[in-house]
């Protein structure tokens, strides 16, 4: 992306994070989420063939051109087929945050008790956004330019929704059952905190995160 096109990652932050106090709740319904069912696959077989392989070129290409066509080229496709991303990059962004929001169902389980007590709601749900800000981590080098991308007026509402869709993943994973007006603040607070602690780790330098 050029350099004039480029936004701040202090105001991304503010602008995702600021948004998502308002939008979500709003939009978002309290819908039945259940994994006792078989779930769809969240890509059809070709896309997910071309942007697997192109997101194994992230870390050296970043979210780019360049990356897709690389992974239609490993998957065996013509350069010619990454057409079948009308977003762009912004499909090989959400394809990041659509596998990892989905894998946190398998990468994080809890034990029954924990020194003697039962695991609260709350500390799942620490245990959980921690898990998923871990997973940037391969690309936390170019995540500033996927929330450069994200921040394009055009890929702001897909972008607020997956990260509505994550908050009430959390959640739902943590075990919160609640069905009043909480289900909302619960996930909206959530969505805050998780996106600007999101871009404070692109800037973090300290050992591990700490």
């Amino acid at each position: 992306m050029p350099a004039t096109t480029r936004i701040p990652s202090t105001l991304l932050g503010a602008v995702r994070a600021s948004t998502s106090r308002v939008t979500p709740p709003i939009r978002q319904r309290c819908a039945y989420h259940s994994y006792d069912y078989a779930q769809p696959p969240p890509f059809p077989p070709a896309e997910t063939k071309i942007l697997s392989s192109a997101y194994a070129h992230v870390p050296n290409h970043g979210f780019t051109v360049d990356a897709l066509k690389l992974g239609a080229r490993d998957a065996g496709y013509l350069d010619a087929s990454t057409n079948l991303f009308p977003r762009g990059v912004f499909d090989l962004i959400n394809y990041h945050l659509v596998t990892q929001r989905l894998a946190l169902k398998d990468s994080v389980q809890f034990p029954e008790e924990k020194d003697g007590k039962k695991l609260g709601v709350g500390s799942k749900v620490r245990s959980l956004t921690l898990a998923r800000l871990r997973a940037n981590e391969p690309v936390l080098h170019r995540w500033q330019e996927a929330l450069a991308i994200m921040a394009q007026p055009t890929y702001i509402p897909p972008s607020l929704h997956e990260l509505a869709a994550l908050a009430d993943e959390i959640w739902f994973l943590a075990g919160d059952q609640s069905v009043d007006t909480s289900w909302y603040t619960k996930r909206a607070t959530l969505s805050t905190i998780y996106s600007t602690t999101e871009v404070f780790m692109t800037q973090d330098t300290s050992k591990n995160f700490v």
